[in-house]
């Protein structure tokens, strides 16, 4: 079972994290496959894929890769750019999907398939974890945000997997400081290092999915840097979807299925995981939370606060 790291000619500061890498040693000089050009790690169960087109649409590159090569994925991780308005430079990590747009079947905006999450890979709390602790000593967490995103847009994949980024404007895509500090957290997260590696599913636990709040979420960063449970997908407002509060029963819209979708995919990338909610409640209108705990309910997935959880 491999891991797929999955890069991307079409973006900058993905080409920036393929040579930091690449620059860990122990990779293989590469071969061209009819998908794009991989190279294989010598002593982890590690390939790096180069494609020519940008990642975001590249629905089933992890089958495409298992046939080609002749494995079993077992998850993917992108290196990215992270762009944002905003220009904050930002280290980021998040799942992906587009699980609350509609119509569903069609292609997303950004990619994806509209109406379908991917599963979160498990090694997500780990991965943000490990990159918050090398970002303090490095000293880069001065400068760079180091944050959760929520779950949005592409590609369409079967496989966990989850997107590592450098952001968000064209000069901190180029930073090597910033693509250094992502490579040693692979190597450390992967064990490429030598180690047995992090964030390894044991069958067991208790994993979150974070509902509600804006596209950073923090509320929901902040309950699991409390630690002690595995973190899935997180969905902002924005991917939930009301039409609006009705007298009797559910209201409409698609967020039912958005909560159905994440909560399948998450079951999927954590088999035998105890599955649990926490809301980001002052995002919700009273009758958008009462509708989420009792659909929540009906797919047996406890609501906790985090006070609840720690005192």
């Amino acid at each position: 079972m491999v891991t797929l790291l999955l890069s991307s000619r079409a973006d900058d500061a993905s080409m920036n994290l393929y040579g930091a890498v690449l620059a860990l040693g122990g990779w293989s000089e590469g071969e061209e496959f009819g998908h794009g050009f991989v190279h294989f790690h010598s002593s982890k169960p590690v390939h790096l894929l180069l494609i020519d087109g940008l990642h975001i649409n590249a629905d089933e590159i992890d089958s495409a890769h298992s046939s080609a090569v002749d494995i079993d994925v077992e998850e993917v991780l992108v290196l990215s750019r992270h762009a944002a308005k905003s220009g904050i430079p930002a280290l980021t990590v998040h799942a992906i999907g587009v699980s609350g747009d509609v119509p569903h079947g069609e292609v997303g905006y950004a990619g994806g398939r509209k109406g379908s999450a991917v599963p979160p890979s498990p090694r997500f709390t780990a991965i943000f974890l490990e990159l918050q602790r090398s970002a303090s000593l490095s000293g880069l967490a001065e400068e760079f945000d180091i944050t959760l995103e929520t779950t949005h847009h592409g590609p369409f994949l079967t496989k966990p997997t989850l997107y590592i980024e450098i952001g968000s404007t064209e000069k901190e895509w180029s930073r090597r400081d910033a693509s250094k500090l992502w490579a040693e957290v692979i190597s450390t997260v992967l064990g490429l290092d030598g180690s047995t590696g992090l964030g390894i599913w044991p069958g067991e636990g208790e994993v979150m999915i974070g509902l509600g709040g804006g596209h950073y979420a923090p509320r929901h960063t902040a309950v699991v840097n409390q630690g002690g449970f595995w973190m899935a997908h997180l969905l902002a407002n924005y991917a939930l979807g009301f039409d609006g509060p009705v007298e009797d029963g559910l209201p409409t819209g698609p967020w039912r299925h958005s909560v159905g979708e994440v909560v399948r995919k998450t079951r999927e990338a954590f088999p035998g995981g105890v599955v649990f909610a926490h809301l980001d409640r002052k995002s919700f209108k009273g009758w958008q939370r009462r509708a989420l705990i009792s659909e929540l309910d009906e797919l047996a997935v406890p609501v906790r606060r985090g006070r609840d959880m720690f005192g």
